[in-house]
């Protein structure tokens, strides 16, 4: 099965600089995203249910962009874009991710989730 990638976007009130921190701090990573996660520099290894994934940090500009490359498919990242409106000024949060090309959706309805927990936490 081909691997695809997909963007999806989040609005959200909180500020980027919250959710920059949301998206980079361990101990803020775990609330919303996975069980636990274990960093050595910019090494990450991300656990869900016992099953484990690892990933450089490849891009982190502070308030704007975060992107982890995964170990075991160098071709494949997971990457957070954090901009502002410019009508509105809400904060949008846009995630690139990769799956198997007929599970877009699947995936996309997984982020939602993630997204309604992370919510919870910087104040939606």
């Amino acid at each position: 099965m081909a691997r695809v990638s997909f963007q999806t976007e989040f609005m959200f009130k909180a500020s980027p600089s919250i959710i920059y921190l949301f998206i980079t701090q361990p101990t803020a990573i775990i609330r919303w995203f996975c069980d636990k996660v274990d960093n050595v520099g910019d090494d990450y290894t991300f656990s869900w249910d016992g099953d484990e994934e690892s990933a450089k940090l490849a891009l982190d500009i502070e308030d704007e962009l975060v992107q982890y490359i995964w170990h075991e498919r160098p071709d494949e990242f997971l990457q957070f874009r954090i901009y502002k409106t410019p009508i509105t000024n809400e904060t949008i949060l846009e995630v690139t991710d990769y799956c198997d090309d007929d599970e877009v959706q699947e995936q996309k309805d997984i982020w939602e989730v993630y997204i309604k927990k992370f919510k919870t936490f910087c104040g939606g």
